[in-house]
């Protein structure tokens, strides 16, 4: 289990990173809290091409990763001197990677916001937190043990192989093909209009993933990506 939790914040930490994959954007980020989500963050980010300056309060931490990142620095940010001292205040990004010491994570978005960094992001490790966060003006908040949590009970409780919350009420699923949308296109099985989902991907056993089409026959045992509103795909997921 523990293994498998790893591998979720890594899988968080990329579908951050990959909201800063624009490349016309200024590449620098500063990543300021190096325990395991901002670890993972920075490395993803530094595969991703950016410029990244991981900082932490932990000359050890800060040793580890010196070889891995662009910059590396060892900083209390909760003084709003070390942040000017680091020039983080000329980044367009940052992100507050330090979750377990709220009072050090609101000081630090506080300063951050006082530098003006035009786009924050922060680690809340509750929806209080989160809530604290976004009344001072941050602009993006992650909560990812609050969302792994989610995705495990998903897993655990259904027929889902994965599952991704985007946010308004919409998810993409990874699922075993109920019987109910078996051996018929899917244009006949009207899988849209009864269940309020959409299949857009179809993987056979032993073979790729393909963009499901109306013509697409659906086999017992296929696995389905399907998207469509939380409930409807929790729905579907357990239809037999």
């Amino acid at each position: 289990m523990g293994n498998y939790l790893q591998a979720l914040r890594r899988r968080r930490a990329r579908q951050l990173a990959a909201q800063y994959a624009d490349p016309h954007r200024d590449q620098r980020v500063a990543v300021i809290g190096l325990g395991r989500f901002g670890r993972s963050l920075a490395a993803e980010l530094m595969r991703r091409g950016w410029d990244v300056l991981g900082v932490d309060v932990d000359p050890a931490v800060v040793r580890r990763m010196s070889g891995d990142l662009t910059h590396t620095a060892v900083a209390d940010c909760t003084d709003p001197g070390a942040l000017r001292q680091l020039g983080v205040g000329e980044f367009t990004s940052a992100v507050v990677g330090i979750g377990t010491d709220m009072e050090a994570s609101i000081l630090i978005a506080t300063n951050l916001l006082e530098a003006r960094v035009p786009t924050i992001w922060a680690k809340a490790v509750s929806r209080q937190h989160g809530q604290i966060l976004e009344r001072l003006g941050v602009q993006h908040m992650v909560l990812p043990e609050h969302e792994m949590g989610e995705r495990v009970a998903h897993l655990v409780t259904g027929r889902m192989l994965d599952f991704i919350e985007f946010g308004d009420d919409f998810a993409l699923v990874k699922t075993i093909a109920p019987d109910a949308v078996t051996t018929v296109p899917l244009r006949e099985s009207r899988v849209r209009t009864r269940y309020g989902v959409t299949v857009v991907g179809i993987k056979r056993p032993g073979e790729g993933f393909t963009h499901a089409t109306a013509e697409t026959v659906i086999a017992p045992g296929d696995v389905l990506i399907v998207t469509g509103r939380i409930r409807a795909v929790e729905a579907f997921a357990e239809l037999d």
